[in-house]
């Protein structure tokens, strides 16, 4: 019986005027792949609408190396998170590795990333210990959002903001992007039963251009956050949020509406349309029962969004088929 063939590997570059730095990342990546000489791989380079000769550079390189370094080219600036996107669909590989396109991640790291893919686990997130970025602007605020992101989604990570992952495809292919949300990939992913490993990896000085991130962006992040954690807990069930707060305003407009009739029949009986007490629990019932409806409707969303495209509410790690008995003659 022939052995399997090792699986592909697809290393996924979004880049925005990185000119000066393609060609050495090219020749880093080539040079960190000669150590696992078993694995098939190919680099593909995503231009998000650069303003520079990134595009032309990609060209370049893919004319010295055919048939394994590709690229695209978007038609205007999407965004890290959608040129990312473009990337994973355009990759063929088994295992999905994407890395920033400004060597500050190191492609030595590479074969650490296929080890531990190779031990068992279906994300492996790289972790930036020694961070060479200004600690303010950057680092300050990274270690911020990563604190409330574990906390939040109970996936522990030293370093969401890390590009530098290595994904296998079954966990990641069903999965849409929006937003900012490549960072949040492990959360997502874990909703599916990924099995998440993190590991230490180099952080290099930036050597060409200027960064493109701020403390804007971590805001970004944390307004996406809140969208994966309704996603990770009650994307199947939004009536329990939804209906639950309602349920909970309904108890308090009724606690309300006692309240003013207990002091309408009490000394010194006060009348309901002058007491607030009335208009409080009109507000609160009115309430819940929006939030009922908002429940109802998410839940025929919800039913209408898995029935319509025959998604299953679960995924399958791994089927044994039932061994059929062989008659013997």
């Amino acid at each position: 019986m022939p052995e399997p063939q090792p699986y592909r590997i697809s290393i996924v570059i979004p880049v925005y005027n990185e000119e000066s730095s393609l060609p050495q990342l090219c020749a880093e990546i080539i040079a960190a792949m000669q150590a696992l000489p078993e694995y098939p791989y190919e680099i593909i380079f995503v231009d998000d609408a650069s303003t520079d000769r990134s595009f032309p550079v990609i060209e370049e390189l893919s004319a010295q190396h055919p048939g394994l370094v590709g690229g695209v080219q978007l038609r205007r600036n999407f965004g890290q998170t959608a040129a990312m996107a473009a990337g994973f669909d355009l990759a063929t590989g088994e295992v999905i590795l994407p890395m920033d396109g400004d060597l500050q991640n190191d492609p030595a790291d590479i074969p650490r990333f296929i080890e531990q893919i190779n031990a068992g686990f279906d994300l492996v997130s790289g972790w930036r210990v020694k961070r060479e970025d200004p600690y303010v602007s950057r680092v300050l605020p990274s270690r911020m959002a990563n604190g409330i992101i574990s906390f939040i989604t109970g996936v522990h990570l030293h370093d969401y903001g890390c590009t530098m992952k290595a994904y296998h495809r079954a966990v990641i292919e069903h999965i849409s992007f929006y937003g900012e949300m490549h960072r949040l990939l492990p959360a997502v992913a874990s909703w599916g039963g990924a099995r998440i490993t993190e590991i230490q990896v180099n952080h290099r000085p930036r050597m060409h251009g200027k960064s493109k991130y701020g403390i804007g962006r971590t805001i970004s992040v944390i307004l996406d956050l809140f969208t994966v954690k309704f996603l990770l807990t009650y994307a199947t069930k939004p009536m329990r949020v939804f209906g639950g707060v309602g349920l909970v305003l309904a108890a308090l407009g009724i606690a309300s509406g006692v309240v003013s009739v207990v002091e309408k029949i009490t000394p010194p009986y006060q009348d309901v349309t002058s007491s607030g007490w009335m208009f409080i629990a009109i507000f609160l019932m009115l309430g819940g029962l929006q939030f009922l409806s908002i429940g109802l409707l998410g839940e025929i969303s919800i039913r209408t969004y898995f029935e319509s495209q025959r998604k299953p509410t679960y995924t399958v790690r791994r089927k044994l088929p039932i061994q059929q008995d062989v008659p013997t003659v």
